[in-house]
């Protein structure tokens, strides 16, 4: 064609007679086309047919799957074509083009987008310059979206891409920040990744004392969709029980001021409104059942404990001798798997520092630190303090009980009841001071 394009009908009717074949086969036709239409879009007399052509082609045929198999190279073209302006299409003839693109953007993605469009990221992203045409800009802008949403490769090959395009990053960066609540779940866990990487690069380019405008936009967005993934929705739980922590702070000074609850303002307000009474009735209720269920417990308790005693306690110590040997199994393979480890752990600790940066590095010695003191000072603590309290409840309750009574398993659950309720006391009296604290300081 292009060596008679001085003769624009010789011209047209070769591309008739071989655009032919494109409406019996949807590939054909594409194929047609982009390899001998496409090239002589922007002839002036040639043009318009092409336009016509594929307009023509993409009504023919409604299912678009038939003609997958357009990759980026013929994808970005066309693109250009349809979106950047003073080329060689007329306006009209560019609006052609833009109506057909979103069809053209369906063939060129494929049946499976979730795993091409990483591909057309870079060249979406080195496109989108704060100075493209704002129609175009608002189009690669939301193809970059897309790309990112349905393919999570995009955000490895963003991560990569993004100190060369820093300002092309920073229009992506506050595009997702303004439609962060349209975005996936899935998508936003490997943006946390991206962006925390972005904050990184960002930290490392203030360091050397590289500063620019687009640097600093991007770091804005950085900070804005942290904030986003720091929101969480509005804190009910921690609302519910700041206002819990305050009532009961404005009760007990009430009933302090007062000297009784009686003659307190909160018994009156609760003997007004009618809930003194509802909540006497509750509570008479409650110890009717609660005195029915003691007598119960006072007949049956001792039988059927007994009765267990005499049931599962052979099975029981079985059921310990295992859990003794299971328990010296497992430190006996826990040892073998530390040595190893001690073995093993200085060459693993070599790669990652070849390997790593030194941030993660010192990340890893940090945690290590923490786990560390954790385990010494509180759960060895702790370990040693619960064995010691079991080994004593244990010995008490043999010395005190040496046969199975209602009377002995009462006092027992009546020692345990005295504390719980001495510990509670002191709990709440610990709050209680540290709420009227916090009145008396506003």
């Amino acid at each position: 064609l292009r060596s008679h394009l001085n003769r624009p009908m010789k011209c047209l009717t070769v591309m008739w007679a071989v655009g032919q074949a494109g409406f019996t086969d949807l590939a054909e036709g594409l194929k047609v086309w982009l390899g001998l239409m496409f090239p002589v879009l922007g002839v002036k007399n040639l043009s318009p047919y092409a336009i016509l052509y594929l307009d023509r082609l993409l009504l023919a045929h409604s299912n678009l799957t038939k003609g997958f198999g357009m990759g980026p190279k013929d994808f970005f073209p066309i693109l250009d074509f349809a979106f950047m302006p003073n080329n060689s299409l007329t306006p009209s003839q560019q609006e052609n083009l833009r109506s057909l693109y979103p069809r053209l953007k369906v063939l060129a993605f494929g049946a499976n987008p979730e795993s091409t469009l990483h591909t057309y990221f870079p060249s979406f992203l080195s496109r989108a310059t704060p100075s493209c045409p704002a129609a175009m800009r608002k189009e690669l802008i939301q193809s970059l979206s897309d790309c990112l949403n349905k393919d999570p490769l995009s955000f490895s090959v963003w991560r990569q891409l993004y100190t060369k395009h820093l300002a092309q990053s920073s229009l992506l960066l506050q595009h997702l920040v303004e439609t962060w609540d349209g975005n996936s779940r899935s998508m936003r866990k490997s943006l946390r990744e991206t962006v925390h990487s972005f904050k990184v690069t960002n930290g490392e380019f203030s360091g050397k004392g590289t500063n620019s405008k687009d640097l600093e936009a991007c770091d804005a967005a950085c900070q804005a969709l942290l904030l986003k993934m720091r929101g969480g929705g509005f804190p009910w739980r921690r609302l519910i029980l700041i206002g819990f922590v305050f009532a009961f702070g404005f009760v007990f000074y009430d009933i302090r001021t007062h000297d009784s609850f009686q003659a307190s303002t909160s018994a009156k307000l609760l003997h007004q409104s009618g809930l003194l009474s509802v909540s006497q009735q509750a509570w008479s209720r409650v110890s009717n059942y609660s005195l029915q269920g003691q007598s119960w417990l006072e007949r049956n308790v001792p039988q059927y404990y007994s009765q267990a005693v005499e049931v599962l306690g052979p099975a029981l110590e079985q059921m310990w001798a295992k859990t003794q040997e299971g328990s010296a199994y497992a430190c006996e393979k826990g040892s073998a798997l530390i040595a190893y480890a001690q073995d093993n752990l200085p060459r693993l600790l070599e790669w990652l520092h070849s390997s790593l940066p030194d941030s993660v590095f010192h990340f890893i010695e940090y945690l290590r630190e923490l786990l560390l003191h954790l385990h010494r000072t509180y759960l060895l603590p702790a370990a040693t303090y619960t064995e010691a309290a079991v080994q004593s409840a244990w010995e008490r309750y043999v010395q005190s009980c040496k046969k199975v009574t209602w009377d002995c398993v009462r006092g027992q659950v009546g020692n345990l009841s005295r504390s719980s309720w001495t510990y509670l006391q002191n709990a709440t009296l610990t709050v209680t001071n540290w709420a009227l604290s916090i009145i008396s300081q506003h």
